[in-house]
């Protein structure tokens, strides 16, 4: 008799040649995430940055809606009864909640008002120091030898002047200073450190193989420069721009306690610190409060800024 045992052996050895791989059952591997969808991935999982959202969120809100907020008016006063009214803290939210200022106006409203005039000189100028700062950091970058040289000593000559002090000159020689007018003498002087920061990548960039290639194949310098360089030399400078945003907002509220930025009737938190500071003893509450607010919104930014660093620098890592 045959030994069945070693044919069922052969014809098992057999099948289990000819039969054909079994197809991978597992997950395909996916393409490679970019900077960008890396930085959110990390960003996602940061307790600093969900933090600092959602209080920029929140102020965002309070400068764009106010009256969700509160219906009083931060220009209604009322000296004879209000006179340093202070605060009432279990009436949560009421015009009185936080008492009252020298001139009988809420400190509530005008706290909460207050952040449409901090926020937006601290957006826009930082907009505007960074397409300026970004523009000519490119352009020195990008073309060099007497261009270069020409912008970078431009450069030099505004990075020497003192921000604060600088912009202490120029408000000086205006009579309104508005929002807008305050907005145009920081971003006269803010951008710098931006350019900066562009000109050093650009420099690097441009010597990286894609570049070259689109030179030899006749890629137009404004193709360059849009399509190559700048999505690649951009991640430092929205570094530098998000930090420097709370620092914007500080430099108002230094201005206007000086006497030299905002000025009435603009609501700021900077002009009722300054028109509390003879307070302090008696009412202290009155300088507190707003400098409470200029300290977590500058806070705030100041994170948001540190998360996005950590998350768009490769060597924090």
């Amino acid at each position: 008799m045959p030994d069945t045992t070693a044919l069922k052996s052969t014809d098992a050895s057999a099948t289990a040649v000819d039969a054909p791989p079994a197809p991978d059952s597992g997950p395909a591997p996916g393409k490679p995430r970019s900077l960008w969808s890396d930085a959110w991935h990390d960003l996602r999982r940061n307790p600093l940055f969900i933090i600092s959202m959602v209080l920029i969120l929140l102020l965002a809100i309070m400068a764009i809606f106010p009256s969700l907020f509160t219906s009083a008016s931060p220009r209604d006063a009322n000296l004879a009864e209000h006179y340093l009214q202070h605060p009432k803290w279990g009436n949560f939210f009421a015009p009185d909640w936080l008492g009252y200022d020298v001139q009988g106006r809420s400190i509530y409203a005008r706290v909460v008002y207050g952040a449409r005039a901090s926020i937006t000189v601290g957006v826009v100028v930082t907009l505007a120091v960074t397409v300026t700062g970004l523009v000519i950091g490119m352009l020195a970058g990008y073309f060099g030898g007497w261009i270069d040289t020409i912008l970078s000593r431009i450069t030099d000559v505004f990075f020497g002047v003192p921000f604060i002090v600088g912009a202490m000159v120029i408000l000086t020689s205006f009579e309104q200073r508005s929002v807008w007018v305050v907005i145009l003498s920081m971003a006269f002087l803010g951008w710098t450190s931006i350019a900066r920061v562009a000109r050093g990548s650009v420099i690097t960039i441009k010597q990286a193989d894609y570049v070259v290639a689109a030179k030899a194949l006749g890629a137009s310098t404004t193709r360059i420069l849009t399509r190559h360089i700048l999505p690649n030399a951009i991640a430092p400078v929205i570094v530098v721009a998000t930090i420097a945003l709370g620092g914007y907002i500080a430099a108002e509220a230094t201005l206007s306690f000086l006497g030299i930025g905002l000025a009435e009737p603009t609501v700021s938190w900077g002009i009722d610190v300054s028109a509390a500071k003879d307070q302090l003893r008696n009412a202290p509450y009155v300088l507190v409060i707003p400098s409470v607010m200029v300290s977590v919104t500058v806070l705030s930014f100041l994170m948001f800024g540190d998360a996005v660093r950590n998350a768009l620098d490769p060597k924090m890592r």
